[in-house]
């Protein structure tokens, strides 16, 4: 852990100051030209927190209440752009995939490539899973295209997997510099992305089964994660430069704008969940452990609810994106679908539990007791039910994927509706969208909501 923040802070220092004035003072350093591509690699990955900490994806998912100036998590129908996945990490890897001067002396560079692949991959899967269509075929050109066509979602599924088995099959023997992710290792870097084409493949489960089963079982004979230490975590530093979103908004900022939801904390406290005490704090008003209504607008306070407790807001949080107990929760659910000839449902649900506690908490006492629980406890004729509320727990702040979980399974099946108002099935384009892309704009949102870019058309796969 000590040396990848000692990589962290050397590639910060490399591609965002400056300590030396000579013969090429006049040449901008930050420029992707002019950077390694592990450099481009890396700076990449420090946008990878960005793709999870976020206030709305916590309203999507339902894991957080306002406690004041309550307004998003009333779901507003609104835009939200994309522009800075496209300007900063997805421009970087491009760069790096249409370089002809990647250098062997950062790693080999087919695994400089294959790295690039797969971190583009994940990037464009979680836009085209909030938004639906959107540009990939002719994106990232720069100057060559300004106005790319909207990819239809089923077309970017298929090129993504296409693009993460390229991605596994021309790695070689050697690690890479500057990697601040898995420290170059490229067996991981391999679980990972055979990781993320399961998840992909358990998304087809409603629109297209057959395809989808047929993604998982290629990826899990190529190889998924195994451990807890395979997986997909972005680790802050206890340093100004890197700290993590939460910090930086309720330490920093003294923003004490959240509270765990009223439905997450009667789930953990009913079952007796250690990792409630991970997620948040007892209320300061009598300490107790109290969730705040999603969506109320008068009953609120800093006081009486349960705020982001310690573990959450620190400098140096561990943000997970993809871990060995999500794809054990897909591997359990692949099991009760019946995908997976001779997998254990059960055994694959109690593990992932397991696994998330160990994630979440470091240990695993008591969890024979709380496996026993008549509600936890597994039941084969509500199997996917289970497996999806014991996944939104463990998904907890990464709202987005939790988001996607509940549009594709509908479960947990109790999200509130604030004031009436449903829960949104995607993200609305950018505004200025139909003024820099205005046909292709206008010709995707006509292709799938009938004209209406609204929050509530629904994606692809959502059926």
């Amino acid at each position: 852990m000590k040396n990848r923040h000692n990589i962290v802070f050397a590639v910060f220092l490399t591609l965002f100051s400056c300590s030396k004035f000579d013969e090429d003072i006049n040449r901008n350093p930050n420029l992707p030209s002019q950077a390694s591509g592990t450099q481009l690699i890396a700076n990449a990955e420090l946008y990878l927190p960005g793709l999870s900490s976020s206030p709305k994806g916590e309203f999507m998912g339902q894991y957080l209440a306002e406690t004041q100036y309550v307004g998003q998590s009333l779901y507003p129908n609104e835009s939200t752009s994309f522009y800075g996945d496209y300007q900063g990490p997805l421009m970087n890897l491009q760069t790096v995939l249409t370089s002809e001067s990647l250098s062997g002396a950062q790693g080999p560079i087919p695994n400089q490539i294959a790295v690039a692949k797969i971190l583009k991959a994940y990037f464009f899967w979680n836009l085209t899973d909030r938004f639906g269509d959107i540009p990939y075929s002719e994106a990232l050109m720069g100057s060559e295209n300004f106005k790319p066509k909207y990819d239809a979602q089923a077309d970017i599924y298929n090129s993504l997997f296409a693009e993460l088995k390229e991605a596994n099959s021309m790695m070689v023997n050697g690690d890479i510099s500057d990697d601040i992710m898995f420290g170059g290792d490229m067996d991981k870097w391999k679980k990972f992305a055979n990781s993320m084409r399961m998840i992909m493949a358990l998304r087809l489960s409603e629109v297209d089964p057959t395809k989808g089963q047929s993604e998982f079982a290629a990826a899990m004979s190529d190889g998924v994660m195994s451990s807890n230490s395979d997986s997909f975590i972005f680790q802050h530093l206890e340093n100004a430069n890197n700290q993590s979103y939460w910090y930086g908004q309720v330490i920093n900022q003294n923003r004490e704008w959240w509270a765990l939801t009223e439905n997450l904390v009667n789930y953990l406290k009913g079952t007796n969940d250690p990792r409630l005490m991970v997620f948040g704090s007892p209320a300061r008003s009598d300490g107790e452990y109290r969730g705040l209504k999603f969506g109320e607008e008068q009953n609120i306070g800093t006081e009486e609810f349960s705020l982001l407790s310690s573990n959450i807001v620190k400098q140096d949080l561990a943000v997970p994106l993809l871990t060995y107990a999500q794809v054990l929760f897909a591997e359990a659910e692949a099991a009760a679908r019946g995908w997976t000839n001779g997998a254990d449902a059960e055994s694959l649900y109690n593990s992932a539990i397991e696994n998330s506690w160990l994630q979440w908490t470091g240990g695993n006492e008591g969890l024979d007791t709380f496996l026993s629980n008549e509600e936890i406890a597994f039941d084969e004729s509500k199997a996917l039910e289970q497996i999806g509320n014991q996944r939104w727990v463990h998904l907890f702040m990464f709202g987005y994927e939790a988001w996607s979980e509940w549009r594709r399974t509908g479960f947990p099946n109790n999200f509130v509706q604030p004031n009436g108002v449903e829960v949104p099935t995607r993200l609305a384009y950018p505004d200025n969208e139909n003024f820099n892309n205005e046909a292709n704009f206008k010709e995707a949102v006509d292709r799938q909501f009938n004209g209406e870019d609204s929050v509530y058309g629904k994606v692809w796969w959502d059926k």
